[in-house]
């Protein structure tokens, strides 16, 4: 979907740090790329440019950079509801079906080796040729690069191990070899066994020449000798397994090869077969099993070493430890090279391996490179990890290996390895190997005689060597060529470009659609347990579940190299440049990135990072925090967060381009750093990221602000000396001040910090449920901290409980459930408060029996205030406090009924977890206790609520009057509220409370029937509601009665409906019985009283508070343990009252289960952002994508659509309107219907629940379903927004909320029909006898929302920013009619009544102030109000009555005009074309003329007569009853224009809806 306005920007943003250094940077004299030149620039490779509007700049070529330029921009509204948590609600997303599980790139897997030793053993026997090989003349003789026939045998040997360990420490310096050298068969026992007990657990490398003794046997055996050297003695390989047990890496460098790889594997297979069946069919905890040993082998069991003289006779160990050198040999040998470059030349190949700089270290460093990308895109993910990413050796070993297998094929030689490896030796990469050692080599002559050394001393350069063979250490003077002169220019070394063109080649792959999604096959991404370079498999039904599902493209094969060249200084900021476009793919890329061995390098980084490299470190980083935040320990282990620190904390923003978010990058990096990390909240803490990230709270980025709340979050997640800190700076009152913030992310972000305050869990360990409130707060006194807890929750709830964003209502609901966790017993107090007054007024409207007649609630509370003495302080604070407690339980049973089906479930989890406390609650054993019995249904009263308690005899004299409430629907008041001082807002407490319970009571007829889902089925009897099929959740999900065949009784769910109802109870009892009753809450007399059990509990709570202070008196113990809240008083079972002169046998919800607090998955949500796309468009924005097309599509379409009809409409106006379209035949009265303006679509909403789609042109129903809306209320409000681009639906129903859907049409193929979201647009609905519902007025230019109704105040609502921005006072105690704002500025909008008045509103005036205009000309209800459709200050009503008026707001309040349409029947409905001077009416159907209605259409041209008056059959049988089908609607049929056509829709009485249309072609 399209980006909300103000983050379009994060969705489409290139990443690009801005002006500065990164603007200005070139490429060392290079211009084969522009990624350095202008990273910023609207390059190929920037597909965002078009959004960013950054001025194009040319190619090198001349051509116009982004071929977006030859695509129209659409460039629609941005439309309102499509953001991200739109879709999800802030839970994390499942993975795309594509992606697999992620592989431990570090090695970790099972199998892993590291190598702690090594055993060379050499058997040689140097001048003595085995029995079994037939040498050829001549043939290959050297040895570890020494001709063993040039110096006496033992000496030769010598040197051969000596040279041989040298070379292995050229591949690993840090493990010791040992060389062995002709071993008899002691010798080798005894070596091998001192090598285990040295090695341990690591693994052993076993290196064996056998050269100079028979080839392998078959059966697995290998030779050595006897202390005489006169007998060859046999070794199994099963005494070797026995004496270097497991893990081991094995080379075995001799004829016949293959006859030890095989036997050794059969023999392990053996060996652990046996271990098993020895330790119960598993292995040993610690052990490897055998077959984990990795073996190379030089050649197979039928084959023999080459004997090729210009080879060494060990070229598999050449190959294997010395690359460089045989490589060069053997190009040499296939290649004939220019300018007279003979081998002796080759060998003095000047530089060193480890230098980089050097011709030898440059070579080294591109085979490097080159045999790790081969192993990349040939091997699988596993293999690759655990061959070339656990163990440098082994790295090293299995990368030569194939430089081994490519010399050795050509031989007719083939290795063998173990786990087998595919064949590699054809690799298209090997032919870059050859090129660029050809271009290396090519400038031999000149660094060999015309180097700076060799000018200077007119002769060879390389004049001295020691290693006959070795490349670079070999003196040999060549005759054929002529030294250089001393006057010669010194030549100057050119680098190879390989690293520069495999950069360009990765950078084209990236700019040139490497972002695209492609089908399944060989160009795809290949599966986790595929061969990178194997073939997919053709669609079959064995993966044709996936076929349709678009997977990411092949990954370049150049990523290996690009992760080499970061160890390069020229051209590492490009390569990190690229790497950050590649890992912006998501998190597929990083996974990759993460197995080529990415993160040692970009680690180090860190340590010395210049100023240009911070702003793609930092993007980098935080794309590998959020696909693996494991990583929290290696920057803890290095200090890397110190880094992330630093920039956090820089005042200075001109440095770092793009601060500001690169600034919430670091706060989400050192958020992941201390999420569930202790270590990590310490060092965070000590390099005052705290401090930082407050200091940012009130940043103008909502980026910013919302990653400085979540880091807080994590930073004092149970840390109470954070938490300390935090309250001493106030950070707990400056959340609270964020919760007003205009972005629902930041208020959601601020909500989640609060939750973490007050004890909920930030792990993401399910199983670490959180608890323990805000920790000890030792610097805090009791009552303080007491006060501090419920003055949080407070007021989060009074700034949330409206918010038309569930995401912020979700997050409410766990702060509020740590608030009962921890104060339980107030909640139970609260419960039984309400329980009480709300069974008293039940039985008095029901007319049933009132069990007594003593006020027990007002005088329990009453007494409770009298225990306090005449401290009227203490008196009032715990009046304040008990009516806080009171407040927060009202907003969570309305919570409990939340339209949006999540946020309903998690209330009602505390809900009846609080129920659960009260049922187990010493309540139940008082004399007069009703909690016992099942509930009664109140008498049915359309007109008013419960009576007002205002007047309620008080007992007790110290007790003030109840305050009387200004709402006309009245509830059950708890006597609290009239204890309760008012409030600095615009409504008082008690107003507050009554509109609340009251709300709470119509929606749920009862607070018993709040319990019918308890613990999933324990409930109390009570009569059915009329509606069917419970939540699956267990809760109070929005149902509706079957009225209807062929529809399902619930509304559409979410896109994420995650939330799982939790019970109380561990195992729930038979859904049709009470719970039973344990005997000491038995229901006989009690002798303790209300008081003494509302003392009781609160004091267990004070008492639950001391406990958890008490242990941050424990030295140093500063960290909580998650879900460690104390269930009762030292963990008793029982506790005290106040006087502890009672045991009233509490400890309150020891016995249920423990579901509080709830956890928020929304820090995982918020994660999302940095796995998803920031440097280039969604696929809706993307050019050529099917999702543009379409818009594209759309957008010209709806163009041709309003220049034709803005034609029509000149003629419209003189033209009949009776011309007959389609007739629609439907069930149930259309009595809210609304067309959308460019498709052919027709939404209506009967007089119940029910809304349909209608395809209008086709005659054809598309969708059909249930509101929600509850039993004895209608749908009274219609609209489709974002109509531009689709549309969703909008509805408001009769019970005040609003409610929105999409993917309403099939055809379009959008998924299934889902809310989006629902709120409550009103909140204080009056019950009147004849009311008008919700009424609204949706304005997309501006994005508002205008909700009003049977309510005193005309609210709207942002729908950017989901808050309501103004509460208008109507002024009047009728209901709004109808709402309609102007068509320009959207700032004034006029609003009529039932009372026949209408008024014009001004938004931008205060409240007294905007009603600009008053019209009272009207004698009854007005059923429309609409602007004139060409002039701005004009506009029409119409009313019941027949009369419709037409006003100027201009002029003096009376009308301009006046049509008497129906003076003896009456208007039924009434609309104005909205682009033709036109209007039309329907008469009332009545009972003496019911058979047919008049249909009126008069134009503003003609006013005199109408343009035709013609009547249509009403469908009707009988006459009608004398009541309305809907009691918020007051008529039989309605009628609606199409906002862009010609047409208009009529629905009747029968369910019918005829569409009809003007007749264009005649002139009236």
């Amino acid at each position: 979907m399209y980006p909300q306005p103000g983050q379009a920007g994060r969705n489409i943003r290139r990443f690009a740090p801005g002006g500065g250094a990164w603007d200005d940077l070139r490429r060392d004299g290079q211009s084969d790329s522009d990624t350095e030149r202008e990273y910023r620039s609207t390059s190929r490779s920037d597909p965002s440019s078009r959004s960013r509007n950054i001025p194009t700049r040319g190619s090198p070529d001349g051509r116009l950079n982004g071929s977006i330029e030859t695509f129209p921009d659409p460039a629609p509204p941005i439309p309102y509801w499509s953001a991200k948590r739109h879709l999800t609600c802030g839970n994390p997303s499942p993975p795309p079906p594509w992606s697999s599980k992620p592989i431990q790139w570090r090695g970790s897997s099972p199998g892993k080796l590291k190598t702690a030793n090594a055993a060379l053993v050499l058997c040689l026997n140097i001048d003595v040729d085995p029995p079994d090989v037939i040498k050829t003349n001549p043939c290959a003789v050297l040895e570890c690069w020494v001709d063993p026939h040039t110096m006496p045998s033992h000496k030769a040997l010598e040197a051969i191990g000596s040279n041989l360990q040298h070379q292995f420490e050229g591949l690993s310096l840090k493990i010791p070899y040992k060389p062995i050298l002709d071993p008899s068969l002691e010798d080798l026992r005894r070596f091998c066994q001192t090598l285990r007990r040295q090695a341990k657990d690591d693994a052993i490398l076993f290196y064996y020449n056998g050269h100079g003794v028979p080839k392998p046997t078959a059966s697995g055996e290998l030779w050595c000798f006897n202390r005489n050297y006169t007998q060859y003695i046999p070794v199994s390989l099963q005494e070797v397994q026995t004496w270097l047990g497991s893990p081991g890496v094995y080379i075995w460098d001799c004829s016949a090869a293959g006859h030890l790889l095989q036997n050794f594997n059969t023999f392990a297979e053996r060996r652990d077969h046996e271990l098993k069946m020895t330790n119960g069919g598993v292995l040993p905890e610690g052990s490897q099993p055998m077959m984990n040993s990795l073996q190379l082998a030089a050649c197979a069991a039928n084959e023999q070493l080459p004997t090729c003289p210009e080879l060494p006779a060990d070229v598999f160990t050449s190959c294997l430890t010395s690359p460089i050198d045989i490589a060069l040999r053997y190009f040499i040998m296939n290649h004939q090279l220019p300018n007279n470059i003979t081998a002796d030349m080759v060998m003095q190949l000047p530089g060193d391996l480890k230098e980089r700089r050097t011709p030898l270290g440059e070579l080294n460093w591109l085979f490097t490179a080159i045999t790790d990308t081969i192993a990349w895109t040939t091997f699988s993910r596993e293999l690759f990890t655990r061959l070339y990413r656990c163990d440098l050796l082994i790295a090293s070993l299995f990368r030569n290996f194939l430089l081994a297998e490519r010399i050795m094929k050509n031989y007719h030689c083939t290795p063998h390895t173990w786990p087998p490896l595919p064949p590699t030796n054809t690799h298209p990469l090997w032919a870059t190997w050859d090129l660029a050692v050809d271009t290396c080599l090519r400038q031999l002559p000149d660094l060999l005689y015309k180097s700076p050394e060799a000018a200077a001393s007119g002769t060879n350069a390389m004049s001295t060597g020691t290693k006959p063979g070795r490349i670079g250490q070999t003196a040999r003077n060549d005759k054929n060529v002529t030294t250089g002169k001393s006057g010669d220019k010194p030549y100057v070394y050119v680098p190879s470009r390989f690293f520069a063109d495999q950069l360009t080649a990765f950078e084209v792959w990236i700019s040139r659609g490497g972002s695209a999604l492609t089908k399944r096959g060989p160009l795809s991404l290949p599966s986790a347990d595929k061969c990178p370079g194997a073939p997919e498999a053709a669609n079959g039904p064995q993966n044709g579940m996936y076929d349709h599902h678009l997977v990411p493209r092949k990954p370049p094969d150049q990523l290996p190299i690009v992760l080499q060249v970061l160890l390069s200084q020229p051209h590492r900021l490009r390569a990190l440049i690229l790497l950050s476009q590649f890992v912006d793919l998501g998190p597929w890329a990083v996974q990759l990135v993460l197995t080529i061995g990415i993160f040692p390098y970009i680690s180090k980084l860190l340590q010395a990072a210049g100023p240009d490299l911070r702003p793609v470190l930092i993007f980098i980083w935080a794309r590998i925090l959020a696909v693996d935040p494991t990583v929290q320990v290696d920057l803890f282990n290095t200090s890397g967060y110190k880094y992330f620190s630093t920039v956090l904390g820089m005042k200075d923003d001109g440095v770092l381009p793009n601060s500001s978010e690169h600034k919430a990058m670091c706060s989400f990096i050192l958020a992941a750093i201390s999420r569930d990390f202790p270590h990590g909240q310490a060092a965070c803490w000590s390099e005052r990221v705290f401090d930082n990230c407050y200091d940012r709270l009130e940043e103008p980025d909502f980026l910013l602000r919302q990653w400085t709340a979540l880091c807080i979050a994590q930073m004092w997640d149970a840390h109470d000396e954070i938490k300390v800190y935090g309250v001493d700076r106030g950070t707990q009152d400056k959340l609270i001040s964020m919760l007003s913030d205009d972005s629902a992310e930041v208020r959601s972000a601020a909500l989640y910090a609060l939750g973490t305050f007050m004890g909920a869990s930030g792990s993401p360990d399910s199983t670490k449920q959180g608890g323990g409130g805000t920790g000890t707060m030792y610097q805090l006194e009791e009552r303080v901290h007491f006060r501090m807890e419920v003055a949080v929750a407070t007021g989060a709830t009074l700034a949330i409980k409206d918010d038309a964003s569930p995401m912020c209502r979700k997050e409410l609901l766990v702060v509020i459930s740590c608030l009962v966790k921890e104060w339980r017993g107030y909640f139970v107090v609260c419960a039984w408060l309400y329980w009480e007054e709300d069974r008293k007024w039940r039985a008095g409207t029901a007319g049933h029996h009132i069990f007594h007649d003593e006020d027990i609630t007002n005088q329990a509370i009453a007494e409770w205030l009298d225990d306090f003495g005449d401290d009227e302080n203490l008196r009032e604070e715990n009046r304040v406090l008990l009516s806080s407690f009171f407040t927060i339980f009202v907003v969570l049973l309305d919570l409990s009924v939340d339209p949006y089906l999540e946020v309903a479930t998690n209330a009602q989890t505390i809900v009846d977890y609080i129920m659960a406390l009260l049922l187990e609650s010493p309540f139940t054993r008082l004399e007069f206790s009703t909690l016992h019995i099942p509930p009664t249904a109140p008498k049915p009263s359309p007109s008013q609520g419960s009576p007002h308690l205002a007047n309620a005899t008080i007992t007790r004299s110290r007790v003030p009057s109840m305050q009387s409430s200004p709402s006309l629907g009245h509830a059950p008041i708890s006597p609290i509220v009239a204890l309760r001082p008012g409030l600095a807002r615009t409504d008082t407490m008690t107003s507050t409370l009554s509109s609340g319970v009251s709300n709470t009571i119509r929606r749920t007829s009862s607070f018993a029937n709040a319990l019918k889902n308890l613990a999933n089925g324990i409930a109390f009897p009570s009569a059915e509601d009329g509606r069917s099929t419970p939540s699956p959740t267990g809760g109070l999900g929005p149902q509706v009665r079957v009225d209807y065949t062929d529809v399902v009784s619930r509304p559409p769910s979410p896109n994420l409906n995650v939330a799982q109802y939790a019970s109380p109870y561990s195992r729930p009892s038979s859904p049709t019985t009470y719970p039973p009753t344990s005997p000491q809450h038995s229901t006989h007399s009690s002798q303790f009283s209300a008081c003494d059990v509302i003392g009781a509990l609160i004091e267990e709570d004070m008492e639950r508070l001391r406990a958890r202070r008490r242990a941050g008196l424990h030295p140093r113990r500063t960290h909580q343990i998650h879900g460690g809240s104390i269930p009762s008083p030292s963990n008793s079972t029982f506790s005290m009252d106040s006087n502890s002169s009672l045991i009233l046998g509490l400890g309150t919800g020891a016995g249920l289960r423990d579901v509080l607090p709830l956890k928020s998955s929304f820090f995982d949500w918020c994660c999302e952002y940095f796995k998803e796309p920031q440097m280039r468009q969604t696929e809706i924005d993307e050019p050529g994508s099917i999702q543009y097309n379409y818009q594209v599509w759309r957008q010209q379409r709806n163009e041709q659509i309003v220049t034709e009809t803005q034609k029509q409409a000149v003629i419209a106006e003189t033209c009949t309107w009776n011309r007959p379209v389609t007739t629609i035949h439907g069930s149930g009265h259309a009595l809210t219907m609304v067309f959308h303006a460019y498709d052919q679509q027709l939404v209506t909403a009967n007089e119940g629940d029910m809304i349909s789609v209608w395809d209008w042109s086709q005659r054809k129903r598309l969708n059909y379903f249930c509101n929600g809306n509850p039993k004895g209320t209608s749908i009274t409000a219609l609209d489709i927004i974002n109509q531009d681009v689709g549309g969703i639906i909008l509805t408001g129903s009769a019970d005040g909320i609003i409610r929105l859907y999409r993917n309403y049409d099939p055809t379009l193929e959008q998924g299934p029909l889902q809310m989006v979201s629902a709120f409550r647009g009103l909140n204080e609905v009056i019950q009147v006898r004849q009311g008008s519902g919700v009424i609204m007025d949706w304005k997309q230019s501006a994005g508002t929302l205008l909700v009003g109704g049977d309510a005193r105040v005309i609210k709207v609502w942002d729908a950017q920013t989901e808050t309501q921005g103004l509460d208008l006072d109507t002024n009047e105690d009728s209901p709004v009619t109808a709402i309609v704002s102007d068509h320009v500025s959207g700032n004034t909008f006029i609003a009529s009544f039932a009372d026949g008045i209408v008024k014009v509103f001004d938004k931008r005036l205060e409240d007294d102030d905007s009603i600009i205009r008053k019209y009272t000309d009207h004698a009854s209800w007005v059923q429309n109000v609409c602007w004139h459709p060409t002039k701005s200050n004009q506009f029409l009503s119409a009313s019941l009555d027949g009369e419709v008026k037409l006003w100027d707001i201009r002029s003096k309040e009376v009308p301009v005009q006046t049509w008497n349409i129906s003076p003896n029947i009456g208007l039924s409905a009434f609309d104005v074309h909205p682009l033709t001077n036109v209007f039309a009416t329907t008469s009332t159907i009545t009972p003496s003329n019911w058979r047919q209605q008049r249909v009126t259409v008069h134009s503003f041209a003609m006013p005199e007569s109408p343009l035709v008056p013609f009547t249509v059959g009403t469908g009707l049988t009988m006459s009608p009853l004398r009541t309305m089908p809907s009691p918020f609607i007051p008529r039989l049929n309605s009628l609606v224009f199409h906002p862009t056509e010609m047409l208009y829709a009529l629905g009747q009485p029968d369910g019918s809806i005829k569409i009809m249309g003007c007749n264009l072609t005649q002139v009236s």
